[in-house]
C-alpha cells in the first residue's frame, strides 16, 4: 500500500510518500518539504504570528495538494513542538484544518521519542542490544534509552536547533559569549536528565544520533556515506569538537558551502552542533552511529504494524 506522511516541524513541513506492506521495509515513492523556520514567527506570548500560520497553510496546501496528485491509500500528518508549545496552537490547529482540511495529530515529546527509538531499532536490529538515542529537532531534543523498539527511559528538552539559535546565537556569526552561554544553558539541561531520568539505566551498548541536523554533521565530520553499504559515517567527538570553532566564525551564508550543510540548515547548523557535542560530553560519548531513519519512519512502521 502507498502511504503519506505529513510531518509539520519546527524547521520544515516535509512530506514523505512510501510504498509498505507488513514484512516488509518501507520503500521511498516521493519527498518534498518546505523550509519554513517556524521558530523566527513566535512572538512575545509565545504565540505563532499570522505571517507564520499563512506559511503553515500555504505549505500543508502544497503536500495535500501532491497527495492527492500522486494518490495515497492513507495519509498521516502530524506536528511536533513548535506547534504544541505555542500558546495559540488550539486556534492555528484549527485554522489548518479549516482551510487546507488537514487535521494535524500534535504528538508529545514522549511519542516522538518512542516512534524514533522503533525506527532506530527496526534499522539496526536486535544485535544493537541496549541503544542510547539523541534526536535534534528544530524545537527540541529529545534523549531515549531502552533495548527493545520503545524506550524505558525518554525526555524531551526545549533544547532544538532552531530554538537554540533564536534566543543564544542572534547574532551571525555569534559572539563567543553566546556560544559559551548556550553551552552552559545545554550542560546544565543534559546533566539534570543524565542524573534523573537516566542515572540508573543499564550500560549502553551503541549510542545513535538522528535528525537531519545530525545526518548533516554526520556528513560535515565523518564524511560520506559507505560506498557499498550506503551506512552513514560515525560522528567522532573530536571531529566535532574540531569543526565548532569553523564554523563558529562563518556567518550562516558561508556555512552552507561545507559538505553536507544545506542552505536550510545552515543558519541552526552551528547551534546543532554545539548541543550534541555538549549531549556526548555530558553522557561520555565518543562515538555516534547515525541512522537514517527517524520519526517519519517510525510513524509509518507503527501504522504497518497495526495492519499486520
Amino acid at each position: 500500500m502507498r502511504l503519506g506522511v505529513i510531518d509539520v516541524g519546527s524547521n520544515t513541513v516535509h512530506l514523505l510518500i512510501v510504498d509498505a506492506h507488513p514484512g516488509a521495509s518501507p520503500v521511498p515513492y516521493h519527498s518534498e518539504r518546505s523550509v519554513l523556520r517556524l521558530m523566527r514567527f513566535i512572538d512575545d506570548d509565545g504565540a505563532i504570528t499570522d505571517e507564520g500560520q499563512r506559511m503553515l497553510v500555504d505549505a500543508i496546501g502544497k503536500a495535500a495538494a501532491t497527495v492527492a496528485e500522486i494518490g495515497v491509500d492513507d495519509v498521516m500528518a502530524t506536528a511536533t513542538s513548535a506547534i504544541r508549545e505555542a500558546a495559540n496552537g488550539e486556534e492555528v490547529l484549527a485554522r489548518i484544518t479549516r482551510e487546507t482540511g488537514v487535521e494535524l495529530q500534535v504528538l508529545t515529546g514522549d511519542d516522538e521519542a518512542r516512534l524514533t527509538m522503533l525506527a532506530v531499532r527496526r534499522w539496526f536490529g536486535w544485535s544493537a542490544g541496549e541503544i542510547l538515542l539523541f534526536d535534534i529537532g528544530g524545537g527540541s531534543f529529545e534523549i531515549a534509552q531502552g533495548a527493545d523498539e520503545y524506550p524505558d527511559a525518554q525526555v524531551s528538552l526545549p533544547l532544538g536547533a532552531g530554538r537554540a539559535t533564536i534566543n543564544f546565537l542572534r547574532d551571525d556569526p555569534p559572539a563567543r559569549e553566546a556560544v559559551s552561554q548556550l553551552r552552559a544553558h545545554a550542560r546544565a539541561a543534559f546533566t539534570e536528565a543524565r542524573d534523573t531520568i537516566f542515572a540508573d539505566r543499564p550500560a549502553r551498548t551503541r549510542v545513535v544520533g538522528t535528525s537531519k541536523t545530525i545526518r548533516s554533521l554526520g556528513r560535515l565530520v565523518g564524511g560520506p556515506a559507505d560506498p557499498v553499504t550506503g551506512a552513514p559515517a560515525p560522528i567522532h567527538y573530536s571531529g566535532l569538537k574540531e569543526w565548532e570553532p569553523t564554523m563558529r566564525e562563518m556567518p550562516s551564508d558561508v556555512r552552507q558551502y561545507l559538505p553536507g550543510i544545506t542552505p536550510e540548515r545552515s543558519y541552526q547548523i552551528l547551534a546543532g552542533a554545539i548541543l550534541l557535542r555538549t549531549a556526548m560530553k555530558v553522557f561520555g560519548v565518543s562515538t555516534l552511529t547515525v541512522s537514517p531513519w527517524a520519526l517519519r519512519e517510525g510513524l509509518v512502521l507503527r501504522y504497518i504494524d497495526g495492519l499486520d
